[in-house]
This record gives structure tokens, sequence and C-alpha cells, in this order.
């Protein structure tokens, strides 16, 4: 198998404020849109974030259509995780987690977007068994 990109899908109330945080925050541009439907790239990373307005009648499997969220990470590796977390406190997004670090190394810190969607910074520094 080939696979030429990827994208994570994600069913919001709000589009235009899961949008407008992810490119204040991190950095994304708008790839394409339509009527409840807004795909993003960055130019760092080969992924896309879509975000789905809840509830288009398009959405398939009906089944799970509801908003995302619950037990759901948006990770993104960075390489200052301190200085990261500092000019976006400093914007004024939601912290749900300050920076602290894991014994396998894995340094982190969370925001939430204004629909609850949590967005993670990680940084992987030395770990305490090594």
């Amino acid at each position: 198998m080939k696979i030429n990109q990827t994208a994570i899908s994600l069913n919001v109330p709000d589009v235009g404020a899961s949008v407008a945080f992810a490119k204040t925050h991190f950095g994304f541009t708008e790839a394409m849109s339509a009527d409840g439907f807004v795909s993003l790239e960055h130019v760092d990373v080969g992924v896309n974030v879509i975000f789905l307005a809840t509830g288009l009648a398009s959405f398939k499997p009906a089944t799970i259509a509801g908003s995302a969220g619950q037990g759901l990470l948006l990770a993104l590796v960075v390489d200052d995780i301190d200085a990261e977390f500092e000019r976006i406190q400093k914007a004024g997004a939601h912290v749900v987690t300050a920076p602290e670090t894991e014994p396998w190394g894995e340094r982190f810190c969370q925001f939430s977007d204004p629909n609850g969607l949590v967005w993670q910074l990680v940084q992987w520094v030395a770990s305490d068994t090594e």
C-alpha cells in the first residue's frame, strides 16, 4: 500500500472556532473549505486536520456522527515545548495541563479549543530510566 496523505477528521459544533484556534496558536492554514467543512494543513507536517460541523447529512456512518473530543488528543511534537507553552498561554489559550514530564521522557502540555478539543504539545527529553 502506498499512502499519499493522511488526515484526521473531527466533528465539532463550531467549525470556525476550532479553525481559528488552530490557525492562531499552531500555524495551520486553510487548504480547502465548503459549507460545514474546513481542511487545514501545516507546512511542517504531512497531516491535514479537518473540521466538520456536527450534524452534516453527508457524514458517514451516521451512527458515529456525534461531536469529537471524548478521549481524543491532537498531539503535535515540537522542539521547545516551554517556549511554545509560554507563547500560546500568553495568547490567551485555555491551559488544560501546564508542562510536565513523564518518567519515560515525554514532556507535554495541553490546551483546549473552544469546542473542548484537547491539543497536546510533546517534546521528547531524556527519560528517568536512561
